[in-house]
């Protein structure tokens, strides 16, 4: 238990406390040191989803047949009709002068010849527009980059963010857990980059930090999340026989350079299924894969990229994960299967990192901007955390000169609802994953409802309960949502139903998940 302002918490002060340090964290960090505030960044974990990201930044380039309309037409489309195009449109503008800002800071990306920046294309993208480094490293250099422009922030390693602290009308800090105990750090200002939620999965592409601490957070909290029924399973994982924890991601890029995907007879996975092949947008693919595993009982499907020239030189990371695996790409097919990968949804913000909690901020793939809609189209993940990160930095750093000094109380008691990790994973991944129906997410939401309470006195705990009430949402949006849209396909609704056209909020109420009645995306 803890108690409330007394000797067995420690407390500090600081203006902003982020929390993450991938892109979107580093990024709304050094923008808001920039302004001369105190900032304070906790790290629970050393590995971030950005270090993995292999194909690269989807930007529009100035001097290009490229355009801004042509990227924002390809992302509603990509978004099953639940995109907020004003958001779209925001960010995507921005992200040329997000990236040159992020080479100012020392990034390189590949290129064709001194000063012309190498494009390749990935799904559901009609124009070369993805900028890579090291092949298939963007992710690697984004984060290598970031950590050396962050050497003089206040980076707190090992530290658990337990619960946001507000006093009904605007955040007063956060709660926090270490190595010297529990404690507060007060602050008017607080942003939410803690990633995605990949471990709701035995299998995912996202490093063992990504339990959904931030939709937790956000919920516990009272703030809306949104979207979070639509989590986009990557169609290429490698299949390597182990089936739990975190895999290598084979890149879409491969696809983007030829490599076609094939059945364990050699037939096409997406002929006929989508006019753009094996460049369809992921769901679709993903969708494709998952129909022909249940039709031939196969463990797997196939990545033929034996055609691609260099392959070791152009897809570096790909080639030591496969070798690592004994295949041999330019002489074997690369065997793949759907993984968990990215949340489409989360808290509920605005093109800036705005919540409706004055004080609270959130960017990255935690944040729910409208940018990805129904179905994250590829490579723009890295895109709004580049440009929602810094903008979210700004605007706590507004926040702080209007709020001036606060302080935050602690709760009397903290305890939350978990359920077995092992449990709820194979739950998840059963009856949640790229196909659900009706009869599944009941028997899903029953073995969530069986969960004990606990304190969270260990980073597991806690991530069990991030893990258990992001579940919950989870499972409470797919039942609410009875048609296939984006990235959400349910067996037993096979259609589009143009009066869910809306995306769903999602919200708990004294330990109940309740999804609100839908409002049209504006």
């Amino acid at each position: 238990m803890i108690a409330c302002g007394g000797s067995a918490l420690w407390q500090q002060r600081a203006d902003v406390v982020v929390i993450g340090t991938g892109v979107a964290g580093l990024v709304a960090a050094l923008a808001a040191q920039r302004r001369g505030l105190r900032v304070v960044v906790l790290s629970k974990a050393r590995e971030t989803a950005t270090f993995y990201a292999q194909g690269g930044i989807a930007v529009v380039l100035p001097d290009g047949d490229d355009s801004v309309e042509a990227h924002v037409a390809d992302t509603l489309l990509a978004g099953g009709g639940l995109c907020d195009a004003g958001a779209v449109r925001s960010i995507v503008a921005d992200g040329y002068r997000a990236v040159r800002d992020l080479v100012a800071a020392g990034a390189r990306f590949d290129e064709t010849a001194a000063g012309h920046w190498a494009l390749t294309r990935e799904g559901g993208h009609t124009r070369r527009r993805i900028i890579h480094a090291g092949g298939d490293a963007t992710g690697a250099e984004v984060q290598r980059r970031l950590d050396f422009a962050a050497a003089n922030l206040d980076i707190r390693r090992d530290h658990v963010a337990l619960r946001i602290l507000h006093d009904g009308a605007a955040v007063t800090g956060v709660l926090l857990r270490n190595t010297d105990g529990a404690g507060m750090i007060h602050a008017p200002s607080v942003i939410l980059a803690t990633g995605g939620l990949g471990h709701l999965y035995r299998a995912t592409t996202n490093p063992d930090g990504a339990t959904g601490d931030g939709t937790a957070l956000a919920l516990w909290a009272g703030t809306a999340v949104s979207d979070v029924e639509f989590i986009q399973f990557h169609p290429t994982m490698l299949f390597d026989g182990n089936h739990g924890g975190r895999r290598p991601l084979i890149t879409e890029a491969l696809r983007g350079e030829g490599a076609v995907l094939v059945d364990s007879q050699g037939n096409s996975l997406t002929e006929g299924v989508h006019p753009m092949g094996d460049l369809a947008p992921r769901d679709v693919v993903a969708a494709a894969i998952h129909a022909r595993l249940t039709e031939t009982g196969d463990p797997c499907v196939y990545l033929d990229a034996r055609h691609i020239a260099d392959f070791g030189e152009r897809f570096p990371t790909v080639a030591a994960s496969c070798a690592a695996a004994g295949i041999n790409p330019t002489r074997q097919r690369i065997p793949v299967v759907p993984g968990a990968h990215y949340s489409c949804g989360g808290v509920v913000t605005d093109v800036h990192g705005r919540t409706e909690l004055p004080g609270l901020f959130a960017a990255g793939e935690v944040a729910r901007t409208g940018m990805h809609g129904a179905n994250r189209l590829a490579s723009n993940s890295l895109l709004e955390g580049l440009v929602v990160g810094g903008r979210a930095g700004a605007a706590a750093a507004e926040h702080v000169a209007q709020a001036g000094t606060v302080r935050a109380n602690a709760p009397e008691r903290l305890e939350h609802e978990v359920v077995d990790r092992g449990a709820l994973q194979r739950a998840m991944s059963m009856h949640a994953s790229v196909v659900r129906d009706a009869v599944g997410l009941h028997d899903l939401a029953d073995i969530l409802g069986s969960a004990r309470t606990v304190e969270p006195r260990t980073r597991k705990r806690f991530e069990d309960a991030s893990l258990t009430v992001t579940a919950r949402a989870v499972a409470a949006a797919a039942q609410a949502r009875t048609e296939c849209r984006g990235c959400h396909h349910r067996g037993d609704h096979p259609e589009t139903d143009p009066a869910l056209g809306h995306s769903l909020t999602v919200r708990s109420d004294t330990g109940r998940i309740l999804v609100e009645t839908p409002t049209a995306v504006c």
